[in-house]
């Protein structure tokens, strides 16, 4: 499994206020845009970077969402995507409509990020980082638009960046310093091992479950009864949810579907320089972790993970809860 690409700084837009980003992050989940959005937002902003004449290299991203209103109908346990009203077509008719999820977002991105220029320079970092926060505010965020500061000038909403450029404990002391900032509110994390770990319960009572069937089971809340111990006790209904955090479905990245094509063979293809595959989305479930609770900046980022030769595109990170966290700092069996 790879690991984080090595970084020397943090850069971080506090506080950016997005309406109408994409809330379908895939075919099955909804809720907040995919990884994959904002892996490719990081991509673009580079690229913009460069243009503009600045020593950025961007290596990773994580996000961490402060407030949250999804478009969706009120009222009821079923809810539905507010719909805008398409205009006619050229026969006069109703024009289908299609199902587009949006939300309103209120979020700040951490970009881990590698620059020459910022290890010496600090009035530089301070000039780059208003070009950044300029460029992104002409740029869209999953769909979204980025809407200006509800109050311009407020501290809390200025771009800041963080030097990590010591040891490992010295790049987690200023991290573990500087993460506060980010509260309140909540990152999204990896949590690939509760797959494994409810396979592992499912299987004992029943040996044909899949990963599916784990992965259905954890995208749900669990109820079961528990008899009382004593006669004449009803016993209660215990949530399987209760003290295993905040744990929700995710896309992670896109499976293979077939071999690669040579750049133009495929008709349509939005790049014809590029070659060319067919995939579908990978799944898995993630955790909504307040940054306080993180030790290492690493807990936080996303990247990619590309393995062509497997079939695989992969957005990974690198958080481990804390018990597995303990085992691998001190190799316990």
């Amino acid at each position: 499994m790879s690991l984080c690409p090595r970084f020397d700084h943090l850069l971080v837009l506090p506080h950016l206020r997005v309406q109408n980003a994409n809330a379908v992050s895939s075919p099955l989940t909804h809720g907040f845009p995919s990884m994959t959005a904002f892996l490719g937002l990081m991509w673009a902003l580079e690229r913009r970077t460069r243009a503009a004449g600045l020593d950025l290299e961007f290596r990773a991203v994580g996000t961490v969402c402060h407030d949250h209103q999804e478009q969706v109908t009120e009222g009821g346990f079923v809810r539905a995507f507010r719909l805008t009203r398409n205009p006619v077509g050229k026969d006069g008719g109703t024009a289908a409509i299609v199902e587009e999820g949006r939300i309103h977002l209120q979020l700040s991105l951490v970009f881990a990020v590698r620059s020459e220029c910022w290890s010496r320079d600090l009035e530089r970092r301070h000039t780059d980082l208003a070009i950044v926060a300029e460029l992104l505010a002409g740029m869209r965020i999953a769909g979204g638009s980025v809407l200006p500061p509800a109050r311009p000038g407020r501290f809390r909403d200025q771009p800041w960046g963080l030097d990590l450029t010591g040891t490992e404990d010295d790049r987690k002391t200023e991290f573990r310093k500087a993460r506060m900032r980010l509260l309140p509110g909540f990152a999204l994390v990896s949590r690939d091992d509760c797959i494994e770990a409810r396979l592992s319960e499912l299987q004992s009572v029943s040996p044909d479950a899949t990963r599916l069937d784990a992965w259905l089971s954890l995208s749900r809340i669990n109820w079961r009864h528990q008899p009382g111990q004593k006669e004449g006790d009803k016993g209660e209904w215990i949530n399987d949810r209760k003290g295993k955090g905040w744990i929700v479905p995710i896309p992670v990245g896109y499976g293979a579907l077939g071999d690669l094509h040579e750049a133009g063979r495929v008709a349509n293809a939005r790049d014809a320089s590029t070659p060319f595959r067919f995939v579908e989305s990978l799944y898995s479930v993630g955790e909504w972790v307040s940054p306080h609770r993180l030790q290492s900046p690493e807990q936080m980022l996303w990247y990619a993970d590309s393995q062509p030769e497997d079939g695989l595109y992969r957005c990974r990170n690198d958080y481990l809860p804390t018990a597995d966290l303990i085992e691998q700092l001190y190799d316990l069996d």
